[in-house]
């Protein structure tokens, strides 16, 4: 199945770099380039992309509320960009639906990865961003009461939303719970569905809202 990716990016020597590799990167199709928010949100609805590559910083519209409008409307998963300089930013974009995060300075072919990790359904779990930044949102969390367990799941399905919370990959939860690879994956289609969460990132985001998982001290 090709892949169709959709470029974001006030820059246009990053939207350059990343057409070229896309264009010579086997199952994947570019589908168009915008370089502010509001025009994203508009090629989004108009090419149906599967993916959206996002900067945070554009003009007319930010990333944040271009990535919330896609993941509302178009159904494509969103990978955001950041330089790290950008936290606060980027903690808005989990909460608007972001898929995962992609660092600037990253090698090409990583970020080809990253597209395709996302456009299969997957979450973008690498531990330079992801545990850092879900540790630094989790200190912020939204208002109301948080609960210490989540309602409709079994004590196996609340150990490993747990493990998931903590970041854990699929081999080391099995290997924490002893059970096989195929069961945690199993268990983690199960949460998916129960929790009606788009992909891993939500269920590390439900995890530290529920109480499941606590932020470092």
């Amino acid at each position: 199945m090709t892949v169709r990716v959709l470029l974001a990016d006030d820059q246009p020597l990053i939207r350059a770099a990343l057409q070229m590799v896309i264009a010579d990167a086997p199952g994947l199709d570019l589908a168009g380039e915008a370089g502010t928010g509001a025009e994203a949100v508009r090629m989004a609805r108009g090419v149906r992309p599967d993916v959206v590559v996002m900067d945070i910083r554009m003009p007319e519209m930010d990333g944040i509320e271009a990535t919330r409008l896609i993941t509302a409307g178009c159904g494509a998963h969103v990978l955001v960009l950041t330089t790290f300089d950008d936290d606060e930013h980027v903690y808005g974009a989990l909460r608007a639906g972001a898929s995962g995060f992609l660092v600037k300075d990253m090698a090409l072919d990583d970020i080809l990865a990253a597209i395709r990790v996302v456009a299969a359904g997957d979450a973008l779990i690498a531990p330079r961003v992801t545990r850092r930044l879900i540790e630094e949102f989790a200190e912020r969390p939204a208002p109301g009461p948080r609960p210490r367990r989540v309602a409709g799941l079994t004590e196996r399905e609340t150990e490993v939303l747990t493990l998931v919370g903590r970041g854990l990959s699929n081999a080391e939860i099995a290997a924490e719970l002893f059970i096989s690879p195929a069961t945690v994956k199993t268990y983690v289609t199960r949460l998916l569905a129960k929790l009606d969460a788009r992909d891993r990132v939500r269920l590390v985001i439900i995890a530290y809202e529920t109480g499941l998982v606590s932020p470092p001290a």
